[in-house]
């Protein structure tokens, strides 16, 4: 058989690409749940957000499994064959450090908007429904994006091992997966992204001794460097040292990291999957839960990349080993092509199955997301109140479909929101896949038209003076500078042509990158600050403190109106009867706070949940959060861009066997401690529910319904 035939039957495809039994294995898991616990996703507030009571580890699982897209593996890979170990490196790194940083943001939330659904929300609430129609274009154009690229990844690979139809394989994904978020909700996608997590850092692992320890292909890191040497001798890489691929002095991989950096801000900042799980973690462990995924999530695509994205250069030639095209490369089919190299039809199903699971994981994290923005910031959109006056701010959110909306009313479209964007994935899909876009192409084309409006929204929660019409300018300005500069750089690069093939150019991508997020920013940050000056010139008579604050240039905000949403009943009447001051900080005195330590006691019950979160709502501690998170963060970011790559980049150092042993075995190790993390560690964690879930059970066998979990009675307080 030749190595380009495909290694698998087309039922492997059907099968993976149904998902029945994956789908059969997560409902059994949310009735397991919904039976054993007081947790349940018949719920819109567990449905959507799992009540608020996520601990890190899990919430660290879900983000490791949610950023691993088939980009992860597929890109990365990609990205190693065509540029050497500098590859590996600069996409790790490069859409790490967005998730580190995050921590930030998940920090503010918790601060200034603990009680909203979606970072959509917060917008609608301080700026106002022209900033909500604005950036709900670019958060539903990063949905889009991230879709389909997860369908094209996904659907490409599939048809390249199993011969399955693409066409097929586009709708089948997202339809299988939609069954179980529509049944389980945010808490079944984050059940979901532990199993995938698992089982990725076992197929990883496996992957990583074959090459390194048993294969008769490879099977050594000398092995591994000599081929990698010959191939660096017969093609040698344009911009590389000496044309090696063991180096990390690679022009085209450094250029790759700085579009990767800033395409992946706007898929992180702008995806509400990401505040999703902010959103469903537990205030006092947030920012943990987001360093240790973000630190864990870097060894994915650093040991997946530098295992089969090299394997794919180092058995260039071998019968075995599919010839790539580039648009095989752009597809991302060096890993599947190395993994049946290596395995045949054992490395094609291992690479089918983590493939599977990663584009399922990260679809459901998209349709739960695409569910929420819809339900709560298209059908149910709340006004809110003004701190001073108690009344509706003065320029209230637009009531678009149904702000009344009861509890079974939001489910239900909720469920529907799901089916309909499951639909939407496949057809997106099915439309790029005919005009010739590759998941490739479109990885490095996000930061282009959605960079833009990474600044204002994460000045719009951080930045009290953040102006709503400097950051709308900035946005749309942005916007427009990056399609300008991608469109005009093409031209004059390649004599006025404007392809798929030419517009995909890294010099290309990256003036348009650039320009997006420079100028979004720019515009953003210097409006509010430049203006400050002129406003006694604009608005003579009131002083800025005395107008409103949806009129004061630049803003003043004290974040209590995004602090009101969706505010519990009891605390809002609390409020009406006895008004609160403008902060948190004097709301506290008023109301003694238990230090928000993370209770050892298992919190299984949407009602203890919420007493539970409102216990870790301590503004001193959320601000003591934020700080570790703002400095671990930033540390972290300096060393993972500029500490450790930049001084390699400029030695121009072409490893030896030494070299490239130290390289993966520090891997190698990362990998390991990762899987500790979020693998173990979520287990841990979840000793006592899960004793719990397993004694209900136990009954359950022995006298049929006495485990049904039943909550004692809150008793009233004297």
């Amino acid at each position: 058989m030749s190595a380009n035939e495909p290694v698998l039957p087309q039922g492997a495809g059907y099968g993976v690409g149904i998902g029945l039994f994956f789908s059969a294995f997560m409902l059994s898991l949310t009735a397991i749940q919904s039976r054993y616990t007081g947790f349940s996703p018949k719920n819109s507030e567990e449905f959507n957000s799992a009540s608020r009571s996520v601990k890190p580890g899990l919430i660290a699982s879900g983000i490791v499994s949610a950023w691993t897209w088939a980009a992860t593996l597929l890109q990365s890979s990609a990205v190693a064959y065509k540029d050497g170990i500098s590859g590996p490196w600069w996409y790790g790194s490069g859409a790490t450090v967005q998730v580190l940083l995050f921590a930030q943001l998940a920090a503010k939330l918790k601060l200034n908007a603990p009680h909203a659904h979606t970072w959509l929300e917060i917008v609608a609430a301080r700026w106002g429904t022209l900033a909500h129609l604005v950036f709900m274009f670019f958060g539903l154009a990063t949905n889009i994006i991230v879709s389909s690229m997860l369908i094209l990844g996904g659907s490409a690979t599939v048809n390249a091992l199993t011969g399955m139809n693409t066409i097929a394989a586009c709708f089948l994904i997202p339809l299988g997966v939609a069954i179980y978020v529509v049944v389980g909700g945010m808490r079944a996608t984050l059940l979901c992204d532990y199993t995938h997590t698992s089982v990725l850092f076992a197929i990883i692992f496996v992957f990583v001794y074959t090459v390194y320890a048993t294969s008769d292909k490879i099977g050594s890191f000398r092995a591994m460097h000599d081929l990698l040497q010959k191939a660096s001798e017969a093609a040698p890489v344009a911009g590389n040292a000496h044309g090696s691929y063991l180096t990390m002095r690679s022009k085209n991989g450094l250029i790759f990291g700085v579009i990767n950096v800033i395409g992946n801000f706007a898929t992180v900042f702008q995806d509400q999957a990401y505040w999703q799980r902010a959103i469903a973690s537990r205030p006092a462990t947030c920012v943990k839960a987001y360093l240790l995924g973000g630190i864990a999530w870097f060894a994915i695509p650093f040991m997946f990349s530098t295992t089969l994205g090299l394997s794919a250069v180092a058995l260039r030639g071998d019968p075995a080993m599919r010839t790539l095209t580039p648009a095989d490369v752009s597809a991302g089919l060096p890993a599947s092509a190395a993994a049946a190299a290596l395995l045949g039809k054992s490395g094609a199903a291992a690479l089918l199955i983590v493939l599977f699971l990663a584009v399922t994981s990260a679809t459901s994290a998209e349709l739960i997301a695409v569910s929420s923005i819809l339900t709560y910031d298209v059908y149910k959109v709340r006004s809110t109140p003004s701190r001073i006056t108690g009344a509706l701010l003065s320029d209230p959110t637009q009531k678009y479909f149904n702000p009344q909306a009861t509890e079974s009313q939001i489910l239900k479209v909720s469920h529907a929101m799901v089916a309909v964007f499951a639909i939407v994935m496949g057809l997106l899909g099915l439309i790029f896949f005919y005009i010739g876009i590759s998941m490739g192409w479109l990885y490095e084309f996000m930061g282009v038209v959605l960079g833009s409006a990474v600044v204002p929204i994460a000045m719009c929660i951080t930045w009290k003076k953040a102006n709503k019409w400097g950051s709308i300018a900035g946005a749309i300005l942005g916007f427009c500078a990056g399609i300008i500069a991608w469109l005009v750089t093409t031209s004059s690069l390649n004599g006025g042509e404007l392809t798929v093939t030419t517009t995909g150019g890294d010099l290309e991508m990256l003036a348009g990158n650039l320009a997006s997020i420079g100028v979004g920013g720019i515009v953003t940050v210097i409006t509010s600050l430049i203006v400050r000056d002129l406003t006694p010139a604009l608005c003579p008579g009131p002083t800025p403190d005395q107008l409103s604050p949806r009129l004061q240039w630049p803003d003043n905000f004290d974040f209590e109106a995004t602090r009101a949403i969706n505010r519990p009943t009891l605390e809002t009447d609390c409020a009406d009867a006895s008004p609160r001051s403008g902060s948190l900080d004097d709301s506290a005195s008023e109301k003694k706070r238990v230090p928000a330590e993370v209770s050892l006691e298992p919190v299984i019950s949407a009602r203890a949940a919420a007493e539970e979160e409102e216990r870790e709502l301590d503004p001193v501690a959320l601000k003591k959060s934020f700080s570790i998170a703002a400095w671990a963060s930033v540390i972290l970011t300096l060393v993972m861009l500029i500490i450790i790559p930049l001084p390699l980049f400029f030695a121009q150092t072409v490893y030896g066997v030494g070299g490239l042993t130290a390289w993966v075995v520090v891997g190698m190790i990362w990998a390991f401690c990762s899987a500790l993390a979020v693998v173990v560690y979520p287990l841990w964690e979840s000793r006592a529910a899960l004793c719990l879930i397993s004694r209900g059970i136990v009954k359950d066998v022995f006298a049929r319904g006495s485990g049904k979990f039943v909550e004692k009675p809150a008793y009233a307080s004297a």
